[in-house]
């Protein structure tokens, strides 16, 4: 390897480049939809997630989940498959939706992929929380005006056409402020390994710093999951795990609990 030769660099091309690469450095960024996207993806926003296990709770007291490498099996073996094969997928099909009652049809598949009851009222009691959040910040800064699609679907939700799975909510936040497809399933993507990984620091005897390990590597896989997920054709969308709905169902009547689901 040699090294450069400084010497042989004119001192007005050097100044030159150094000024284009701090204009550069200065320009105004052109993602406008990250400021927005990672407030609402906080745990500070106000979705009430952290009160929500999703059945994991149950899965601790089955003992599947013990520990720090039990927890990371977990996320690889159940949690990173359902994302591939079921959320991402449909996450997709409603940023690619165009008609409420096409939206409306997948809420309800959404409905029918979630056999448990509790599953299914966490997932809406998300989804409301979160466009209620959307529809109260509509006014504020420069968030993008709320589509007319919203606020229609928001109606059909009162009216009780549909439960408003926070799926659907997730992609109409990503498509009213024209955040990238790759972007809004990653950072839902994440959002749910990191709600499991929270859970866990409630539940069973692990530190911080290991959390973040089992996170880290488990994200680490999501690049992956989110491109094959954007391969599966809505006919072969769909995941089953009997294990996920018996722990959901069983939580509903536990003595005591952590979580509301």
């Amino acid at each position: 390897m040699t090294t450069p030769d400084f010497q042989s660099i004119a001192p007005e091309a050097f100044w030159r480049d150094a000024e284009k690469s701090t204009r550069d450095a200065c320009a105004p960024p052109d993602f406008p939809w990250l400021p927005f996207l990672l407030q609402t993806s906080d745990a500070l926003f106000p979705t009430g997630a952290y009160a929500h296990s999703l059945g994991f709770e149950e899965i601790v007291r089955l003992g599947v989940v013990r520990d720090e490498a039990t927890l990371g099996h977990f996320l690889h073996q159940h949690l990173l498959p359902a994302l591939t094969h079921l959320e991402l997928p449909y996450l997709r099909y409603a940023c690619e939706t165009t008609t409420l009652s096409e939206l409306l049809t997948l809420d309800h598949e959404i409905s029918a992929w979630k056999p448990a009851r509790e599953t299914r009222e966490a997932s809406a009691q998300l989804g409301g929380r979160r466009l209620k959040a959307l529809l109260a910040l509509k006014e504020i800064g420069p968030i993008s005006p709320i589509g007319p699609i919203l606020t229609d679907y928001a109606a059909a939700i009162a009216n009780q056409k549909t439960l408003g799975h926070h799926l659907i909510v997730c992609a109409l936040q990503a498509r009213i402020e024209d955040i990238p497809l790759t972007a809004a399933l990653t950072v839902y993507g994440y959002q749910s390994l990191a709600a499991c990984c929270g859970a866990a620091l409630k539940l069973i005897r692990i530190g911080q710093d290991a959390c973040q390990r089992v996170l880290r590597n488990a994200s680490s896989a999501l690049p992956a999951a989110v491109t094959a997920s954007q391969e599966i054709q809505r006919p072969d969308a769909g995941s089953f795990n009997p294990m996920l709905e018996i722990a959901s169902m069983r939580h509903e009547y536990a003595g005591e609990r952590l979580f509301i689901s």
